[in-house]
């Protein structure tokens, strides 16, 4: 019996032309159905590509496409997964200054920090609100997001695609 449907996006926010067609490769073999993506220029890169998918699949979906991603070192990529029934959502950011981040999600798309990594921060903080600040900023994922907004912003109007693989 196939696992939970949910949803997510990839966000691929800049890639070299040499990359695309191994982008879409390893995005086709993640999702079972061919991913035949549209890519724009990257303004914030000159000489990069940007595209966005959406898809609907099993559950897991999302952490297997970032682990897809995750070997090539010029791509700057999200992926997203939309909470569903017995499992907390997900985002898997990457940069290739900063490596792979992922942190559980809410039904809104906020970051969720566990009651761990909120007291490991502040037994790490030894009373320095510096310290508790800098712990929370790599629960949170701050460094990530700081890299990759501009190319967010870049995105703004960009034609989305949906795929689905069903069962």
């Amino acid at each position: 019996m196939p696992g939970a449907l949910t949803r997510g996006v990839l966000f691929v926010h800049s890639s070299p032309r040499a990359l695309l067609p191994h982008v879409e490769w390893a995005a086709s073999g993640v999702l079972g159905v061919p991913a035949t993506l549209e890519w724009i220029e990257q303004p914030v890169s000159p000489g990069s590509y940007r595209t966005e998918l959406s898809w609907q699949a099993e559950q897991g979906t999302g952490a297997r496409l970032a682990s897809a991603l995750r070997g090539w070192a010029h791509l700057r990529y999200e992926v997203t997964e939309e909470p569903s029934p017995g499992v907390d959502g997900g985002r898997w950011s990457h940069t290739p200054e900063l490596g792979i981040f992922h942190a559980v999600t809410d039904v809104h798309g906020n970051v969720l920090v566990p009651e761990d990594r909120v007291r490991a921060a502040l037994e790490a903080a030894v009373g320095s609100v510096a310290e508790v600040r800098a712990e929370l900023d790599l629960a949170l994922g701050t460094a990530w997001d700081d890299e990759l907004e501009p190319f967010r912003y870049a995105g703004d109007g960009a034609p989305v695609r949906w795929l689905h693989r069903v069962g």
